[in-house]
């Protein structure tokens, strides 16, 4: 399982509503610049989830996108929300996994006419392939309410601009038709969602929309039906479905923080390790030939037992100087109490039960790095003594 979350954004409030209603354990996070998340987890696992609202357009999604992104380091990044139609092929409530995001809105106008200068990004190969496996399996319709229709999942490039578009005849239509015509929906905050993950080192990212108009001038009417909400409850079931998904893949089809930082400081040139905490050098080297062995000593597991200790010190001092709130300690204290319950036990079943419950607890204290780090050192000691 992934330790890092999955960053979900929606745009509008009935979306946020949607998505939220899939998570448990949610606490909300400040952040310093005034933007608030809810961090939890998704309600039947152990994935992390972080949740922003955006708002309508391209440039705020893709400023707080960045946020989002700056802040929690997640290991994929989804948005989630509903569209309008671009082809009748396309039936309201369906799902749209966009394979490509089109800003439309790049040109230049020249006097005989205006000329498209397109951006478009792909999602990756990796979450395209998680993504269509789950529509095969069917797994995804386990979340929608009971009694509800299943939707199709369809895959194609979603346009995002910033307009409405509402009419099948307009000059913003007939262009967006004749430009983009493989577009399946249109939309208007992908393009800038899409631009910071690529900013991010292509941090995979994925747009999922429940079609809830045509954009042909019926909107009022399909508004007035409900299909909003219809549309975005598939769209939450599918996109949590697909996070819980992309949070059980292997670790090394996601780089992690560590390895980006030592991607950037080029280590071709000398390797340097730096020991902290509890932490072990295995083997420093420049240039190495031959086979090599690295043991690691059984007191890995006593070192777990010892950091939850003192983790739980800290914690109850956190506790009394206001840091934490009696909500947040009290459900702090009930995973730690699992954890080492459960490394008491000295088996690979235990040490899986202790995993789960300290993902929970990171959760728990996420805001509160310092704490956090040291949930984070305990699982790293765990995992070494497995």
């Amino acid at each position: 399982m992934n330790e890092r979350p999955v960053v979900i954004l929606t745009a509008m409030d009935l979306e946020y509503r949607a998505v939220r209603k899939h998570l448990a354990g949610l606490r909300t996070h400040h952040h310093r610049a005034g933007t608030l998340f809810e961090v939890g987890h998704l309600a039947d696992g152990d994935c992390q989830v972080v949740l922003g609202l955006v708002g309508k357009g391209n440039h705020p999604a893709a400023v707080l996108a960045e946020r989002a992104i700056s802040e929690f380091d997640p290991l994929a990044l989804l948005f989630v929300g509903v569209a309008g139609a671009l082809w009748p092929q396309v039936g309201l409530g369906d799902v749209v996994v966009a394979t490509h995001v089109y800003a439309y809105h790049g040109g230049t106008s020249e006097d005989d006419g205006f000329k498209a200068r397109p951006r478009v990004w792909e999602i990756s190969h990796e979450v395209a392939q998680v993504a269509h496996h789950l529509d095969r399996s069917g797994a995804w319709t386990r979340r929608l309410p009971d009694g509800a229709d299943i939707p199709k999942v369809r895959f194609g490039p979603i346009a995002a601009g910033e307009v409405v578009q509402d009419s099948a005849i307009s000059i913003h239509a007939q262009w967006v038709r004749q430009t983009y015509n493989d577009a399946l929906a249109i939309e208007m905050e992908a393009a800038g969602v899409a631009q910071a993950a690529h900013f991010n080192r292509s941090l995979p990212m994925i747009v999922v929309r429940g079609v809830s108009d045509r954009a042909d001038g019926t909107k009022v009417t399909t508004d007035g039906a409900n299909w909003q909400p219809r549309a975005v409850v598939a769209a939450a079931a599918y996109a949590t479905a697909l996070a819980a998904e992309l949070a059980k893949q292997p670790h090394h089809k996601w780089r992690t923080a560590s390895l980006r930082k030592a991607e950037d400081k080029g280590m071709s040139d000398g390797v340097r390790n730096v020991a902290r905490d509890h932490a072990r050098v295995g083997v420093q080297a420049g240039a190495i030939y031959g086979n090599v062995s690295v043991g690691q000593p059984p007191a890995l597991t006593a070192d777990a037992r010892a950091l939850l200790t003192e983790l739980r010190d800290e914690l109850a001092r956190a506790r009394t100087s206001g840091t934490v709130d009696e909500d947040t300690f009290a459900a702090a204290e009930e995973e730690l109490s699992v954890a080492a319950d459960s490394l008491s036990r000295d088996s690979e079943q235990g040490r899986h039960r202790a995993m789960i419950a300290l993902r929970k607890l990171r959760g728990l204290l996420m805001d509160l790095a310092e704490l956090a780090s040291k949930v984070t050192a305990i699982i790293t000691a765990i995992r070494g003594a497995s």
